[in-house]
């Protein structure tokens, strides 16, 4: 079986941790990128040198690159790239402070994108290899309240990650978009700020806020979840998009049909905007 070598940021913790544990228990070598490297030390101490822990901020793009650099002098080359690093926290869009909402969008989409650049170079001339970006459910359906920016930034991903799709594919790099429901984490837990939530809001932030730090929706085990990435990779059978969870699928499915139903109705109005088509026609009789 194939030796992998990962790249991996926000490894301390959450599926960070559970994914370079993973692939290091796989047989594979982890560059395992966090704020505070010593953190990982625990891990060094089980598996040598197999492990390279790097601080990283990822919202420093020069950073990025010297991690890669390092990476590529430590072990020769990068075969998959993970960008997990990422948080959330809530508050309605109206009243969330913007510097706070900036700060999110800094490590949930700049972050990606910084690490993602910096690792063209190194995929490019090996022509050939893995970028798994962490996006969530909420990349994909949208409508949680409280996330504006986290959601916002996992859709900007999501566009962002197609383009890159389209433009290396000759190069041989391949994309995958990993799209997990409540898993058991801390991402709801003491990663995530509550902001004050007007009486307004009580209704859809604020039990929304309520329903994430009761735990309820967390039934997600981020070390099978790992366990399925590695096996993905070394099995070479990558979708573009990997959803996590029943949840995620059951809403994934009422969200596509829901989309095609509303193109389907309104089609006729759609295509009447062309020169030439048919116009006026008729709207959609009101729900």
């Amino acid at each position: 079986m194939t030796t992998h070598t990962w790249f991996i940021t926000g490894s301390s913790r959450g599926f960070g941790r559970s994914l370079a544990t993973a692939a290091l228990a796989a047989g594979d070598r982890v560059v395992a990128t966090a704020r505070k490297p010593e953190q990982l030390d625990d891990l060094v101490v089980q598996y040598g040198d197999r492990v390279f822990p790097v601080a990283l901020d990822v919202t420093d793009a020069a950073a990025a690159e010297s991690a890669f650099s390092a990476a590529q002098e430590r072990f020769g080359r990068v075969d998959v790239v993970v960008n997990n690093a990422g948080y959330a926290n809530i508050a309605p869009v109206e009243t969330a402070d913007e510097a706070d909402f900036r700060r999110q969008f800094d490590t949930n989409f700049w972050g990606i994108y910084n690490v993602s650049k910096a690792a063209l170079p190194i995929l490019r001339r090996q022509e050939g290899g893995i970028v798994i970006q962490f996006s969530s459910i909420g990349g994909r359906v949208g409508g949680t309240p409280g996330l504006g920016s986290y959601q916002a930034a996992k859709f900007a991903v999501d566009g962002l990650t197609r383009v890159l799709a389209a433009e290396t594919a000759p190069m041989g790099v391949r994309y995958l978009v990993v799209e997990p429901g409540g898993f058991a984490t801390d991402w709801a837990g003491a990663s995530m700020e509550i902001g004050a939530v007007p009486e307004g809001y009580q209704a859809t932030v604020g039990a929304m806020a309520d329903m994430l730090r009761s735990g309820t929706s967390q039934i997600g085990d981020p070390d099978r979840a790992a366990e399925i990435l590695v096996r993905i990779v070394k099995a070479d059978t990558l979708p573009t998009h990997l959803l996590l969870g029943g949840y995620p699928v059951q809403a994934a499915l009422d969200y596509s049909r829901s989309q095609i139903d509303e193109v389907t109705a309104w089609q006729a109005v759609s295509a009447s905007a062309d020169q030439g088509a048919q116009y006026p026609v008729d709207l959609p009789p009101s729900k």
